[in-house]
């Protein structure tokens, strides 16, 4: 846990592509007095800002050393082409490493797919970031692979991507140090694996949590009271009013007719 007993905080770090809004949310709902930093990191050096106490967990991509870090793997991405708009393939709906033969296949430094063998023609000089081999396909230097995210991330409104088929794949997880995993960080990873807040699994929440989710529940139970009178049963008549039938068996307040005068 990090911060003082009195006022927990907790930081998670994420690596370009990865999109925490959902967990973020979740967990601003249910832990609204233990604020969450987010902290953005190159995919190269998450597991290493894990291990300095840069965040207390973090959304990294495999693979991690378990022998300090335990992961909880998440997904994996769809492996993507980035080409020009007005490129060859861009009329197929997916791509083959044998449709890049003649392409210049640019390999940034940052690359995260970890490739054996790079189809296509490679180029002259490897990009420094991801972010610089987009301007290069934009400039119709080449095309690049990566994971469909960092496509999306990086998109250009004169580019687009293609899947690619038999390409090495990225999977993204839930990453933190092992010796580190506190309250928060178990609270976290039940919320990444949907855990309901009554889940019984997991440790016991903050001191301030628990407060405002006790506050809320009690909230929820507390039955409705009804309105006076719509209880079900009858009311009484007022008083001086009949609520029945007159003394000659007519209803109470009906006219009486004259008497007959005799002849």
């Amino acid at each position: 846990m990090t911060g003082s007993e009195d006022s927990p905080s907790f930081r998670l770090a994420y690596v370009p592509g990865v999109t925490p809004t959902k967990w973020v949310r979740i967990w601003n709902e249910r832990l609204p007095e233990v604020p969450l930093t987010l902290v953005a990191v190159p995919a190269a050096e998450a597991c290493e800002a894990l291990r300095r106490g840069d965040a207390d967990a973090g959304f990294v991509r495999l693979p991690v050393d378990r022998q300090d870090l335990s992961a909880i793997p998440l997904y994996t991405e769809t492996t993507v082409v980035v080409i020009p708009k007005d490129h060859v393939v861009a009329a197929v709906e997916e791509v083959s490493p044998e449709d890049l033969a003649d392409e210049i296949v640019l390999h940034p430094l940052d690359d995260v797919l970890g490739w054996e063998t790079l189809p296509g023609q490679p180029a002259i000089e490897r990009p420094a970031t991801t972010a610089d081999a987009i301007e290069l396909v934009a400039a119709g230097i080449g095309v690049l692979i990566v994971p469909q995210s960092l496509a999306r991330l990086h998109h250009r409104k004169d580019l687009t991507y293609r899947p690619l088929s038999d390409a090495p794949e990225s999977r993204v997880a839930l990453s933190w140090p092992q010796e580190e995993t506190t309250d928060l960080v178990e609270h976290f990873i039940g919320i990444v694996r949907g855990r309901t807040v009554n889940s019984s699994r997991g440790r016991p929440l903050p001191q301030a949590a628990q407060g405002e989710g006790k506050t809320k529940a009690k909230a929820k139970a507390q039955p409705q009271q009804k309105r006076p009178g719509t209880g079900g049963a009858q009311r009484k008549p007022a008083a001086g009013k009949s609520g029945g039938k007159g003394p000659r068996g007519g209803a109470a307040g009906a006219k009486r007719g004259k008497p007959r005068r005799k002849s």
